[in-house]
């Protein structure tokens, strides 16, 4: 059976950063943090270290930030689904801005993931590819222009950006779990687009080259958890 997510939710992709023993420790830090603050937290780590991270880890949502689309049987050097399932994925990122697909391929991808009940947490850049992608049903979108990819000059998708593209994908499929997670730095930013009706903030470089990235992740999920209270409070 598929995984239920929690809203709202927080993600960490470690892209290439970190490995190793460096990124378990990050993958600890951030398993304490989902549980102080009863967070669902998505982990997405290269496919080489996810059984690492699953076996030392109980809170995490762990997804492989790609596969292929092949079966069993030849296909060397390829990333088999049914491989990062056994690993303990439960799920799978497709059209990265740093690992795009075509739109044939998004599909392929998200057929190859539904057989296997995998989630599947689609990255989109404009408005226009972002409804592409939602006429697909994946179960996450992230919309982020590219260009704030990776921290660059400090800046956040603009908030008309932001409220354009929830209210897009909304009229598509209400059921597609919205993330906003391009350019984010600290915990403020996190709680604000949540607060916008973001159901989840992410964020690579913005904890990866954080002067304390520990101290960032619990920043940054305990964000989360005062968002969720804010807007618990505001339904009463």
């Amino acid at each position: 059976m598929k995984r239920t997510i929690r809203t709202p939710y927080f993600e960490i992709g470690t892209k290439n950063y970190i490995y190793g023993d460096t990124l378990l420790e990050y993958a600890k830090a951030a398993d304490k943090a989902a549980e102080k603050y009863d967070i669902d937290v998505l982990f997405i780590c290269p496919a080489v270290e996810i059984r690492r991270v699953v076996e030392n880890t109980k809170n995490l949502i762990v997804l492989a930030p790609y596969m292929d689309t092949l079966r069993p049987g030849r296909g060397m050097a390829d990333i088999l689904p049914e491989a990062l399932k056994a690993a303990g994925a439960e799920g799978v990122v497709v059209n990265h801005c740093e690992k795009p697909m075509s739109l044939p391929q998004i599909k392929a991808t998200i057929d190859r993931a539904r057989e296997l009940d995998m989630l599947v947490f689609a990255c989109a850049d404009s408005v226009a590819e972002t409804k592409a992608i939602a006429e697909l049903h994946p179960d996450i979108i992230n919309p982020e222009p590219s260009e704030l990819i990776g921290g660059a000059g400090g800046k956040v998708s603009d908030m008309s950006y932001v409220m354009e593209v929830i209210n897009e994908i909304r009229k598509i499929d209400k059921d597609i779990l919205i993330e906003q997670a391009a350019g984010i730095t600290n915990g403020k930013q996190v709680y604000d687009f949540i607060m916008a009706g973001s159901e989840a903030a992410g964020a690579a470089s913005g904890i990866m080259n954080a002067k304390d990235p520990l101290a960032m992740i619990d920043e940054m999920i305990g964000a989360v958890r005062r968002a969720a209270d804010d807007l618990k409070k505001g339904e009463n």
